[in-house]
This record gives structure tokens, C-alpha cells and sequence, in this order.
């Protein structure tokens, strides 16, 4: 070998050396797992206990458990993405997160069902930095819960209401009924007119058919996702836009239900709702930002 190309050779020897050695993905991410305790077989844990498993990786417990294999048990545990990634369900909140924002939530509300609402409207949690989707994730739900009393009702509780909701100086009228467009789903989506806009944005009879919206979870959650991404109501921009554009969570309940809330109308309301939001932003592990009143 000539002198040139061994003196090449230890140069890119050299090189290599003072190169940084990369991980592969699999061994960066059970490094950052080691903190958290091993699973052991027959111990209690309880939803939100997060451990490492024999292999490396990390699970979340998504619902309480006598120590079940969470790699066979999958119900109970969900894969944890301990290393700063995201979360493997490809959304900001996990399930375990989600029953500890809902502890006494109506089986109706499933986190199957959310997620496969979101489909509908990508942009949803999915916008801006990891603070700003958490905080958007945790705004949304944070009114939902106020809606629903913590996802309990799935219907307006007043029945009494139910034939306020028709609008019949529409020209489509109310063709399922005087009494059929009452509070329904996650956001309370009520009147002839709204069901009739979610129905055509969504590709779905929701002003021919509206009891969808309470036997379909996904439905349901799709018409709080159109109301969110898409309307202002009562207030100057949607929900998403408020969050997405740091306006802060105070523009979300003005754009919900601000004409009977906000400025001083009902500031016990308001603070139920930012009640809501501060500990959903808590369990998501980030901050609520300003302006949360309205």
C-alpha cells in the first residue's frame, strides 16, 4: 500500500473515531426507559403506572391490573414512548391519560371512538409544537367535559328543551321531527340547522337521521371536531384556531358558549371550564399558557 493511501486510510480512521456513535432506535429508546421500574408479574398496578418490560420497552397501564403481561394483556396496558417520541397511538393524549381525565365516564364515550373521529379533522392536535398540540388536545377536552358532565350525558338532560330546537324558517324544515334536534354528543350539538352543516361537512343524514350522534361513538366525536375546527359560534374564531394560534383557551369558551358566559355573565361556568383545562394540561405534562378567561 503507497504512503498516500495509507496516510488516507488513517485520516479516515481518524475521522471515525471522533465521529459521535449513534444508537440504534431500539437501543436509544430502552436506555431511556431504564428509569422506569420493572414490571413484575402478580404486582398491583393502577391506571397511569408506567414500567419497563423484559425487553426494554415501556408500557403505560390504561387500566388498574394484578400485574398482567403487558405485552399478552393488551387491554390493560399500552406501549409508552418513554424516549421523547411520541406517543405510539399517534395521539398527544394516551388511553391511560384519557381514563384519568374521565375516571366515571359513560362506556359510550370509548377512546376507540375519538380517535377514529380524528380522521376527520387532522389538524386537530396535530398543529404547532408538542406544547401547543397538548394544550389543544387538553382545551377540547376540557369543554367536552363541561358539556357532558365528564363525559357522563350523552343527551341534553332537559327534556323539556327538546322542542325548542327546530327551526322551521329553514327551508329544509325538521324532517325528523318538532322534537328530534336536542343536545346530543360531546359538544351538546343541538338544532335543526347544525345537525343539517355537521351532516353535509361530515358525509352523513345527521338532519334525517340525528340519533346518530347518540349511537355512534365516532359520529359522536366527529360533531364535536366539526364544531371545533370549523365553527366560531358566538365568538370571532373556532376553538382550533384559538389554541393553534395562541389566543389562549378563553377564545374556546367564548366560541362555545360566550354569549351566555362570558364577560361576567356566568363566571362560575367559565371557571368550571378552566377548572377542566388546568388539570387536563396537568395529567398531559405541559403548561395552560395565558388567557384563559373570557
Amino acid at each position: 500500500m503507497s504512503r498516500r493511501r495509507i496516510s488516507a486510510f488513517v485520516a479516515a480512521l481518524m475521522l471515525a473515531s471522533a465521529a459521535p456513535v449513534l444508537l440504534p432506535a431500539s437501543s436509544a429508546s430502552a436506555a431511556a426507559c431504564s428509569s422506569y421500574p420493572s414490571w413484575v408479574a402478580g404486582k398491583s398496578y393502577v391506571t397511569g403506572n408506567i414500567v419497563r418490560y423484559t425487553d426494554g420497552k415501556a408500557y403505560i397501564a390504561e387500566h388498574d391490573n394484578p400485574g398482567y403481561d403487558p405485552t399478552i394483556s393488551t387491554w390493560y396496558w399500552e406501549p409508552y414512548a418513554c424516549d421523547g417520541g411520541t406517543n405510539p397511538s399517534g395521539f398527544v393524549v394516551s388511553e391511560a391519560q384519557f381514563n384519568q381525565m374521565f375516571p366515571s365516564r359513560n362506556s359510550f364515550y370509548t377512546y376507540s371512538g375519538l380517535k377514529a373521529a380524528m380522521s376527520a379533522y387532522p389538524a386537530f392536535a396535530n398543529t404547532g409544537s408538542d406544547t401547543v398540540k397538548k394544550q389543544e388536545a387538553a382545551a377540547f377536552l376540557a369543554n367536552v367535559s363541561h358539556e357532558t358532565g365528564g363525559l357522563v350525558h350523552i343527551v341534553e338532560q332537559n327534556t323539556a328543551n327538546y322542542p325548542h330546537y327546530c327551526d322551521w324558517g329553514q327551508p329544509y324544515g325538521c324532517p325528523a321531527g318538532q322534537a328530534a334536534y336536542y343536545g346530543r354528543g360531546p359538544i351538546q350539538l343541538s338544532w335543526n340547522f347544525n345537525y343539517k352543516a355537521a351532516g353535509d361537512a361530515l358525509g352523513i343524514d345527521l338532519l334525517g337521521n340525528p340519533w346518530l350522534v347518540q349511537n355512534d361513538a365516532a359520529v359522536a366525536w366527529k360533531t364535536g371536531f366539526w364544531y371545533w375546527n370549523t365553527q366560531n359560534g358566538p365568538g370571532t374564531m373556532t376553538g382550533h384556531n384559538a389554541m393553534v394560534n395562541g389566543a389562549g383557551f378563553g377564545q374556546t369558551i367564548r366560541s362555545i358558549n360566550g354569549s351566555l358566559e362570558c364577560d361576567g355573565k356566568n363566571p362560575a361556568q367559565v371557571q368550571s371550564r378552566v377548572n377542566n383545562y388546568q388539570r387536563f394540561t396537568q395529567i398531559l405534562g405541559t403548561t395552560p399558557g395565558n388567557n384563559l378567561y373570557c
